[in-house]
């Protein structure tokens, strides 16, 4: 088949984030203003730069009590700084229990029992149980196409690792599965690994 998506496809779900699978999730903390604490898992997420060290998560929907885009965006905007936690197939029901559409005050960390650790660069909580977390410092905030779609921008400023999940001096991605989102309401997590060495080296 083919669809122009200003047309619309004529199929029962839009299909187009079945497509570009799998994708990380970037399980988004920040902290407002008047410090309460945030957490939402965000499935537009990536790693786009190595030096120095950059991320970028999309906000793609509103709330009724936020003026523009979701809490984490507003955070974000007023402190500069966020933390990504990375999300283990074991914490997949913690995670889904923070991507509800909350009201702007409600602390996703106690709603979803999760204990807090506090970051070393940014005045920000993360995910303690989390296999890894990447402290940030907002670079850029751009506004896209769309109603309420923005893409945000950080530099990592501190990584943390858990011990757990290295094996030789390298991250192990089999000693914790990360989850992936796929379209519609699935997941799936990473199980298995092979390696490609590119031409040249």
């Amino acid at each position: 088949m083919f669809y122009r998506p200003e047309d619309g496809h004529g199929l029962p779900h839009n299909p187009f984030n079945a497509l570009v699978t799998p994708r990380p999730i970037g399980w988004i903390s920040s902290r407002s203003a008047d410090g309460r604490d945030n957490l939402a898992p965000y499935s537009f997420f990536n790693a786009v730069a190595y030096v120095p060290p950059q991320v970028m998560f999309s906000s793609t929907g509103s709330k009724p009590d936020r003026q523009h885009g979701k809490d984490s965006l507003s955070n974000i905007e007023a402190t500069g700084s966020f933390c990504v936690n990375i999300v283990s197939y074991a914490l997949r029901d913690a995670m889904n229990a923070t991507s509800g559409p909350y009201a702007a005050g409600v602390d996703e960390f106690e709603l979803a029992g999760l204990e807090k650790a506090p970051c070393e660069t940014i005045p920000c909580h993360r995910v303690a149980a989390a296999p890894a977390a990447l402290e940030c410092r907002l670079t850029q905030i751009v506004r896209l196409e769309g109603a309420a779609n923005y893409l945000v921008l950080g530099e990592v400023t501190g990584v943390h690792i858990d011990d757990a999940v290295l094996r030789d001096g390298m991250v192990d991605v089999l000693r914790f599965n990360p989850l992936t989102r796929l379209g519609y309401q699935d997941y799936s997590h990473i199980s298995e690994v092979f390696s490609m060495v590119r031409p040249n080296g």
